[in-house]
């Protein structure tokens, strides 16, 4: 007996395609034990699988179907707010100038380090919450507030705890290379990391990816090379920030390493774009941290044009108070100029790719592939951009089981 049904939606979108996505009107969706198993026309899909003989049917009429968002970039355990420092921002204090005062990353440092596990957990799930009213069914969530072994091994904890307890799938980054810590200079800290951290990190066993700040003022080329390398070495996969504020390396870098995706871009150029492309590296664009820095939008055309498979992300920190992909979707198009069918397939599927993920078909809903979906509240996804400001999800399911119910 099929599980679940999904019919008569005014759109139905599969993922990626040669001419955009792939998409079905007046579509139908099967699932069965957490996997799609067939999707197409409704009247096509409802003979092979009535909906009167499914334990669950949907009529999605009037509905758009996409896959569960892959959120693939995020800093969203955290301790403290910095609601003022969005405040100095309006004044004109720059990122950087907030950071030298002691404010940034590392007053959350300093929240974060005085939170217990279970004050991290419970606002964590706080924030999962949201992200899956939104559409979010995987997330990737990165530590680096802690800057000490004992901190950052807490938030690996607490991200695990929060993956094994909440529908969401939480995928877990060790950042110990957010910030230098006060007192400390980069070199120092680096081998920190290496000699100290990242064998703990090993240890532990949860991390899956290490990531690195590289920025001006923060760890050059040679430093993140370093942590990287050596997270390797620890049996994590590289990922790099990169571009952000300046052209410093960091896109070559992640080339170099084969990471699995460079992030931020903002600053990227042409050779960059094509080392990337080259060496098979996911860009991961966050229009929401140009949003709320007032910072130019990343070139999201310059890698769509070489043909890279660009991912969209929402990097919701305390600076990027936003766990939302639809608004991402919606600040891809308008201020990156992506088309919708560009920006929902990056807010998908290019998740999937800069978490390694795309083989298994996550943020598709083809034939197989896990069955994380949404049901928007419009008959097409243009409408995902085209209505922003407002979350259009009324449903979602995870592996094939209803977690948001708006039917």
């Amino acid at each position: 007996m099929t599980q679940t049904i999904i019919h008569e939606a005014s759109e139905i979108v599969i993922g990626p395609g040669e001419n955009g996505l792939d998409r079905v009107e007046d579509g139908a969706i099967a699932m069965e034990d957490g996997t799609i198993v067939a999707v197409g026309p409704t009247e096509e899909i409802t003979r092979a699988y009535p909906p009167e003989n499914a334990v669950r049917a949907i009529d999605a009429s009037g509905q758009t179907v996409i896959p569960g968002f892959v959120d693939s970039h995020t800093h969203a355990l955290f301790a403290g707010d910095r609601s003022d420092e969005f405040e100095a921002k309006l004044r004109g204090a720059s990122y950087q100038e907030i950071l030298e005062e002691g404010g940034g990353i590392l007053r959350t440092v300093r929240a974060t380090r005085n939170a217990s596990e279970e004050e991290l957990l419970d606002r964590l799930l706080g924030y999962l919450d949201v992200m899956l009213t939104h559409g979010t069914t995987t997330v990737e969530i990165k530590s680096g507030y802690g800057l000490d072994s004992e901190t950052e091994l807490r938030m690996l904890s607490v991200i695990e705890r929060a993956d094994d307890t909440h529908p969401i799938d939480v995928v877990p980054t060790y950042m110990g290379a957010h910030a230098v810590p006060e007192s400390w200079t980069a070199d120092d800290y680096v081998e920190s990391i290496i000699t100290e951290q990242l064998p703990a990190i090993e240890r532990q066993g949860i991390a899956e990816f290490c990531d690195v700040f590289c920025e001006a003022d923060v760890f050059d080329v040679e430093q993140s090379r370093r942590v990287l390398t050596a997270g390797m070495d620890h049996g994590l996969t590289p990922k790099v920030h990169a571009e952000e504020f300046v052209r410093l390396g960091g896109a070559q870098l992640a080339a170099e390493l084969s990471a699995t995706s460079a992030d931020h871009l903002l600053h990227a150029e042409q050779a960059d774009i094509d080392a990337l492309e080259a060496s098979g590296v996911t860009p991961v664009l966050l229009p929401g941290t140009a949003f709320s820095l007032g910072a130019e939008y990343a070139d999201a055309h310059a890698f769509i044009d070489r043909g890279a498979s660009v991912a969209l992300a929402s990097d919701f920190n305390p600076n990027c108070h936003s766990p939302s992909m639809g608004f991402a979707v919606a600040l891809g198009c308008l201020g990156m100029e992506m088309t919708p069918a560009e920006a929902l397939g990056a807010a998908t599927h290019g998740g999937a790719r800069a978490l390694d993920r795309a083989d298994s078909g996550l943020g598709t809903l083809g034939p197989s592939a896990p069955a994380d979906l949404c049901l928007i509240d419009a008959p097409s996804h243009v409408h995902i951009p085209y209505t922003f400001g407002i979350n259009l999800v009324e449903t979602v399911l995870k592996a094939g089981e209803v977690v948001i119910d708006g039917h």
